[in-house]
C-alpha cells in the first residue's frame, strides 16, 4: 500500500513539470525588438521633444534669463548679471573677494588663483579656525582700509574681505558700497552725491521684501560710472 507521502508525490511531480512551458524560440527576438522601441522612445520624448518644448517655452517667456542674463553694452556682450568680475582700479567698485581656481598652464595637474572663474565655480572650503584663511582676511582688511583711506581700527563689512561660496557673487552690501563711494568719486572727479544716485539705481532691494539685505550690482554701477563719464567727455553733449 502506498503511504500518502507518496501518493502526493505522484500526483505533484506531473503537475509541477506541466507549469513549465518551453520558452518559444522566438521571445529573444522580440524583447530585443521591444527594448529597441522603448530605448527609441524614451530618447525622442527626453532627449529632443522635452528639451525642445522646455527651450521654447523658456526663450518665449523668459529670454534674457534663458540666455544667460547677458549684458550687452554697444552691441558687444560684456559679461553676466549672474557673474561677477574682478575690478582692481581706484575708479570702481569692487566686487566681493573671489578664491576661485584654474588649471595651471605651466604644470600637469595643478592648479592657480583666477578670481571669478565661471567654469570653476567653488570656495576655498577653509574653516574660520583655519590659519591661512585668517591671514588671507587679515590681509584683506589691511589692504581695504588702505585703498578707501580708512582709520586703522575702522570696522570693515564681511563681505568685503571674505568670499561666497560660489566666488562669483556680482553683489556687494550696501555697507561696502558706501565705504568705496569717496574714493571712487574722487578718482573719477564726480561728486559724491552723483555717484550715490548711480549706487541706488544699481541697488536690489530685499527679495520679496523680506528675504536677505539690499545689495548693489557692481557690474552695473561701474558700467553705468562708465557711461556717466563717456557721455561728459569734450565733444559729447
Amino acid at each position: 500500500m502506498k503511504t500518502l507521502n507518496q501518493t502526493l508525490s505522484a500526483a505533484l511531480v506531473p503537475h509541477h513539470a506541466a507549469a513549465q512551458p518551453q520558452a518559444p524560440s522566438a521571445s529573444w527576438p522580440r524583447l530585443l525588438g521591444s527594448s529597441v522601441r522603448a530605448a527609441v522612445l524614451v530618447m525622442v520624448v527626453s532627449g529632443i521633444a522635452y528639451p525642445l518644448l522646455t527651450t521654447g517655452v523658456a526663450q518665449a517667456l523668459f529670454p534674457q534669463a534663458a540666455n544667460g542674463s547677458l549684458v550687452e553694452r554697444q552691441g558687444q556682450i560684456v559679461g553676466s548679471a549672474l557673474i561677477g568680475q574682478q575690478f582692481t582700479g581706484a575708479q570702481y567698485f569692487h566686487g566681493r573677494p573671489s578664491v576661485t581656481m584654474a588649471p595651471d598652464p605651466q604644470q600637469d595637474g595643478a592648479s592657480i588663483p583666477a578670481p571669478y572663474n565661471a567654469g570653476l565655480s567653488g570656495a576655498s572650503n577653509q574653516g574660520v579656525t583655519h590659519q591661512d584663511l585668517s591671514a588671507a582676511v587679515a590681509q584683506r582688511v589691511a589692504q581695504y582700509r588702505a585703498d578707501n583711506g580708512l582709520a586703522a581700527d575702522a570696522a570693515v563689512p564681511v563681505d568685503a574681505v571674505t568670499a561666497s561660496a560660489s566666488g562669483l557673487d556680482p553683489h556687494i552690501s550696501l555697507a561696502n558700497a558706501l565705504l568705496q563711494l569717496p574714493r571712487v568719486a574722487q578718482a573719477r572727479q564726480l561728486p559724491p552725491e552723483r555717484v550715490q544716485v548711480l549706487m541706488e539705481q544699481a541697488t536690489a532691494p530685499r527679495s520679496l521684501g523680506v528675504l536677505g539685505e539690499p545689495r548693489v550690482h557692481v557690474l552695473q554701477l561701474n558700467l553705468a560710472l562708465d557711461a556717466l563719464q563717456s557721455s561728459h567727455q569734450p565733444g559729447k553733449e
